[in-house]
């Protein structure tokens, strides 16, 4: 049985056309076991599901909690899967400071996200080094859409890591998540609980990423500005294959 891992590019607000050229290498990085995610900004997500390539969800950056109506300028989960996308960012730290949501928002935004056919990535993590795991699982309690959905996946991004060049101790990713993990379990049940990827975000390099997903829980990453770089997300790509075990 192979013990899957997950990784995920989230490009920002940044990105072009050519850089779509770099899908196929991506796909060949991956070994068994494996799943590429790229999230372009919106403009791209169709020219990206055009592609076509073989071992790449495409996802999104974010969706609107409503379905549709007067919101201009945003973007609904529905329109999100009629592009062809599969999974959709929610909550990640820029959106939750810049844009000022709450927990309760983006569990608005999940709840949209599987309505729509698509699965939601839910971003938490603590503002301040050393917080209590604690904090970060009630901020998943919080964050999590009603009902036990298929689907959905949890990142854990600390948000003094990411951009920084700084990252935590694998032990204490490993205490987080395990933390995650007993939130989902007691939310979801025992089952739909235990099978929810939990990534790890935040400054992620393919150094790290590997002592990260070796760890019980962690798995995968969620990548933001080593994405944008072909050779660093391929190495990235690779290290996580490797750390992929079978039994």
């Amino acid at each position: 049985m192979s013990m899957n891992k997950l990784v995920v590019a989230n490009w920002k607000m940044n990105g072009s056309r050519e850089l779509l050229s770099a899908l196929p290498r991506f796909a060949a990085a991956a070994g068994p076991g494996v799943q590429v995610a790229v999230c372009p900004p919106f403009p791209l997500i169709a020219l990206a599901v055009d592609r076509g390539v073989a071992g790449i969800v495409v996802g999104a950056q974010d969706c609107h909690a409503a379905p549709c109506g007067a919101h201009t300028g945003a973007v609904s989960a529905a329109l999100i899967a009629e592009a062809g996308a599969r999974l959709v960012i929610v909550g990640h730290s820029e959106r939750r400071r810049q844009c000022n949501e709450s927990d309760a928002l983006v569990a608005r935004k999940a709840a949209a996200a599987v309505a729509a056919g698509l699965g939601p990535l839910i971003c938490v993590g603590e503002e301040d080094e050393g917080e209590d795991p604690g904090t970060v699982a009630a901020q998943l309690r919080a964050s999590l859409p009603g009902g036990a959905p298929a689907g959905i996946v949890v990142a854990y991004e600390p948000v003094w890591a990411i951009g920084s060049g700084r990252t935590p101790a694998p032990s204490r990713v490993a205490s987080v998540h395990a933390a995650l993990r007993a939130a989902l379990i007691a939310a979801l049940g025992d089952v739909a609980g235990r099978a929810v990827p939990i990534l790890y975000g935040g400054s992620v390099d393919a150094a790290n990423a590997a002592a990260f997903t070796r760890e019980q829980d962690v798995d995968g990453v969620l990548v933001g500005g080593a994405s944008l770089d072909r050779e660093a997300f391929q190495a990235i790509i690779a290290a996580v294959s490797a750390t992929v075990t079978f039994r």
